[in-house]
């Protein structure tokens, strides 16, 4: 009897685990989004935007958010490092990859590293979330014209979002994850890891 209620209760009440990847260029602001990341939803603070280096390899973060568990890769960005990106596609629920809306120099670099990461077969189906970071900077460029740069064709807009996003302040930032954990629940993606896993429901 208890092996049931046990069961029951683990069913109704334990959160689903989704990993994302923290993608984008070198300077993006992905480790200081992370750090937002974690003291949004954790309540504790996180290590000050002055004192956070670039990522060299592998950050890993996770929160709970919106009944479910998050973990977090966050990947080096500079050229030399994104030949280990792939490494960790094939396990990864969804991506969020972080563009500096602030820094129009870095659009093109941007541009072609997304694509690189689109064209992977590892990543088939896997929702994708494009944060336009450093909102809180006056130079920086909107969603709007962020789409227009990229000019990502044959994306399916279900699965594709934009958001104007702060990792300094937080705007943005609780939206843009309430989104991802709705399209990863409902995604062919995930139905396909779980399989994979061997985990049924």
């Amino acid at each position: 009897m208890f092996s049931l209620f046990y069961g029951l209760w683990n069913y109704m009440f334990s959160k689903t685990e989704f990993r994302v990847l923290i993608l984008g260029v070198d300077k993006a602001g992905k480790t200081t989004l992370l750090e937002k990341l974690k003291s949004s939803y954790s309540n504790t603070e996180g290590l000050p935007p002055d004192r956070i280096v670039p990522t060299v390899g592998l950050n890993i973060g996770r929160v709970e958010a919106s009944n479910a568990k998050l973990v977090f890769w966050d990947l080096g960005g500079q050229i030399g490092l994104r030949t280990i990106w792939e490494k960790y596609y094939e396990e990864a629920h969804a991506i969020m990859y972080v563009i500096d809306a602030a820094c129009p120099s870095s659009f093109e670099d941007s541009k072609s590293a997304l694509e690189k990461v689109l064209r992977h077969e590892d990543l088939r189906g896997a929702p994708l979330l494009i944060l336009a970071n450093k909102q809180d900077l006056s130079g920086a460029v909107s969603t709007e014209e962020i789409a227009r740069y990229l000019d990502l064709k044959g994306l399916n807009e279900k699965l594709c979002m934009f958001e104007a996003v702060s990792a300094f302040n937080g705007i943005g930032i609780k939206s843009a994850i309430n989104w991802l954990v709705d399209v990863m629940e409902r995604s062919k993606r995930t139905d396909m890891l779980r399989v994979r896993a061997g985990i049924n429901g």
